[in-house]
C-alpha cells in the first residue's frame, strides 16, 4: 500500500461512511494504515506522493492512505463518518464547517496541541474559524480566495492589453473574447462563492440577523441585482447551468486552450499544468473586477482546517500526520506549489514575487466570510443556493426563486433555536 494515492468518485453511500475501510492492525510486519481525506483541488498529485512517501520512510510504522473527495456532498460524507466507529484518521475541511462539525461531538479537541504546532504564529483569521468556544477542533492549514485565471494569449489575439478595473468593463472584454471557437468565460451555473461576492459588492448578504434570529437575504433587491450580474456574465461562455465548477473540473477545461478567463483560487494553475505543462507562460491573474475602479470586487476569503474525528483509532498517529501538514516543511511546499497563503505568519515571504498571490491579496482586502453560525454548514450541504442558481440561469423568475431559496435558508439557519 505504500506510496498510493486514489481518486475517490463523489458518488459514496452516506451509510457507508465515506467507504474508509477497516484499518489493518498494527503489527511489525504490517503497518497501521491511516486514512486522510485531501479535498480536490487543494493539493497536486506529484506533492501529496512526495509527502506520502517521505512521510512514510520517516515512521515505519505507518502506511498512508491519502484519499481525494470531491467538494460536491462533502457536507453529507464527513457527518456521517464523524458519526460512525469506523472513520477516516484525517479530514481537511473547509473553515466555514468546523463550527457544526464540532457541534456533533465527532471532532477530537485539539487545544492542548496548540503550542506544540506553534498556535501563535498562525494567521489569526484563518486559525480562529477552527476554535468553537474556546476549543480549537480545526488546524488552520491555508488560506486563499478566488481571482481571474486567465489565458494570455487569448487576450492577446483578441487585442486586450489590460485586465478589466470595474465589472462593467469585464463584461465588455469578455463579451470580445467570447468568439472564433474561445470561451469568453468558463463560469457554471453554480459557482456559489463567485455570487456571494457580487452579493456582497451590491451592499446585500447572504443572510442576516434580525432579533436574534437569522434571515435569509438572497431575495433583497442587492441581491437580485448580484444575480442578474452573474446570469449575463455566466452567459458569456458555455458553462454548464446545472453543475459546479467540479463537475467537470474546471481546470481541465481550461488546460483545452479555447477559454479565457476562470474564476478560481490561484493554485488551480498548479493543476492545470498536470494537464497541459506547455500552458507555463500564457497563465495569468488578475483581481475579480469590482463596481468602481477605486475598489476590488468582494470576495469569499476562505481556506482549510484539518480535523481528527474523535472515532479514529489512531489519535496519536493522526495527530502526528496532521503536525506534518501543518508544519513549516510542507507549508513552505504547499504554498509555493499551489500559491496558498500559508498558516503561519513567519511564512508571509515565501511567496514573493508570486503574480497569482499578488492578485489574490489584492482581492483579500476586501474579503468577506460566509453567515457566523455553526448551520451555515447545513445550508452548503443543502445545496439550496446552487438550486436557485440553476433554477434562474435555466428561465426561473429571479424573485420567487429568491424567495423560496431564502425561506429554505432561514428554516435551516434557524433550526435547533
Amino acid at each position: 500500500m505504500k506510496n498510493r494515492i486514489l481518486a475517490l468518485a463523489a458518488v459514496f453511500a452516506l451509510g457507508a461512511c465515506g467507504t474508509a475501510q477497516e484499518p489493518q492492525a498494527a503489527t511489525p510486519d504490517a503497518p497501521a494504515e491511516l486514512t486522510v481525506w485531501i479535498m480536490d483541488g487543494s493539493v497536486t498529485q506529484e506533492l501529496l506522493k512526495k509527502f506520502e512517501t517521505e512521510y512514510e520512510a520517516a515512521h515505519q510504522d505507518v502506511d498512508l492512505d491519502i484519499q481525494i473527495q470531491q467538494w460536491d456532498g462533502i457536507g453529507e460524507r464527513v457527518t456521517a463518518a464523524l458519526a460512525s466507529t469506523d472513520a477516516p484518521d484525517v479530514i481537511e475541511v473547509g473553515n466555514t464547517q468546523v463550527a457544526q462539525y464540532s457541534a456533533s461531538g465527532g471532532v477530537t479537541d485539539l487545544t492542548a496541541k496548540v503550542a506544540d504546532l506553534k498556535g501563535e504564529d498562525w494567521l489569526p483569521g484563518l486559525a480562529q474559524p477552527g476554535n468553537v468556544d474556546g476549543k480549537q477542533y480545526g488546524i488552520p492549514w491555508y488560506a486563499a480566495n478566488r481571482v481571474v485565471v486567465y489565458n494570455k494569449e487569448l487576450f492577446e489575439k483578441a487585442g486586450i492589453k489590460e485586465p478589466p478595473a470595474t465589472r462593467d468593463e469585464w463584461l465588455d472584454i469578455t463579451s470580445k473574447l467570447n468568439k472564433d471557437g474561445n470561451q469568453g468565460i468558463y463560469l457554471t451555473g453554480q459557482t456559489w462563492y463567485a455570487l456571494a461576492g457580487f452579493v456582497w459588492d451590491e451592499g446585500g448578504d447572504l443572510a442576516v440577523q434580525e432579533g436574534g434570529r437569522w434571515k435569509g437575504a438572497l431575495d433583497t433587491p442587492q441581491a437580485l441585482a448580484a444575480m442578474d450580474f452573474y446570469k449575463r456574465l455566466q452567459a458569456l461562455g458555455k458553462g454548464p447551468k446545472d453543475a459546479d465548477e467540479a463537475n467537470p473540473p474546471q481546470h481541465e477545461v481550461f488546460a483545452q486552450g479555447k477559454v479565457a478567463q476562470i474564476i478560481a483560487v490561484p493554485g488551480i494553475a498548479a493543476r492545470v499544468l498536470e494537464v497541459d505543462a506547455g500552458l507555463k507562460d500564457e497563465i495569468g491573474f488578475f483581481t475579480i473586477p469590482g463596481k468602481t475602479a477605486d475598489k476590488p470586487g468582494t470576495v469569499f476569503t476562505g481556506g482549510s482546517d484539518l480535523v481528527i474525528p474523535a472515532a479514529s483509532r489512531r489519535q496519536e498517529q493522526a495527530y502526528e500526520v496532521v503536525k506534518a501538514l501543518a508544519g513549516e516543511q510542507f507549508q513552505t511546499e504547499l504554498a509555493k506549489t499551489m500559491s496558498f497563503v500559508p498558516n503561519r505568519t513567519s511564512l508571509a515571504g515565501v511567496l514573493d514575487g508570486d503574480e497569482g498571490t499578488a492578485a489574490m491579496a489584492k482581492a483579500a482586502a476586501n474579503g468577506r466570510a460566509t453567515p457566523n453560525t455553526p448551520n451555515w454548514a447545513a445550508v452548503e450541504a443543502t445545496s439550496v443556493i446552487k438550486q436557485y442558481m440553476t433554477a434562474v440561469l435555466t428561465g426561473g423568475d429571479p424573485a420567487a426563486e429568491a424567495k423560496k431559496v431564502s425561506e429554505s435558508i432561514t428554516t435551516t439557519l434557524n433550526s435547533g433555536s
